[in-house]
C-alpha cells in the first residue's frame, strides 16, 4: 500500500471521497466517506435518496469498491481493517 504524507499543508479538507461498498435490496446504501485523506474514513449507511443528497451536499461523485489492501506482513496491514470486514469475518456464523 502506498503511504501518503499527510501534513497540515497537504491535508486538504476540500477533497471529499465517497466509495459505495454495497447497495442493499431494501434501498440502503453502505458506503465509506472521507475528507482530505482517502484512507481515513467513516463507514455509513443511508437510504438511497438521502445518500444522493449527501453526495450532492458534499460535492462528490461516488466510486464503487474499497481501497487496495495493504501488503501482508507490513505494519499497515495490521491496521488495514474496517467494521464491515470484522463483521463479515468474525461475527457471522452463517453457513
Amino acid at each position: 500500500m502506498e503511504q501518503t504524507n499527510t501534513t497540515p499543508d497537504s491535508f486538504d479538507t476540500r477533497k471529499r471521497y465517497v466509495r459505495i461498498r454495497e447497495e442493499h435490496a431494501n434501498g440502503m446504501v453502505e458506503f465509506e466517506f472521507a475528507v482530505g485523506e482517502p484512507h481515513l474514513y467513516v463507514e455509513m449507511v443511508m437510504p438511497r435518496a438521502e445518500f444522493e443528497q449527501f453526495c450532492k451536499d458534499q460535492g462528490v461523485t461516488p466510486t464503487v469498491g474499497g481501497l487496495e489492501d495493504a501488503e501482508q506482513g507490513t505494519q499497515e496491514h495490521e491496521w488495514d481493517w474496517n467494521l464491515r470486514a470484522a463483521r463479515d469475518r468474525h461475527f457471522r456464523h452463517e453457513p
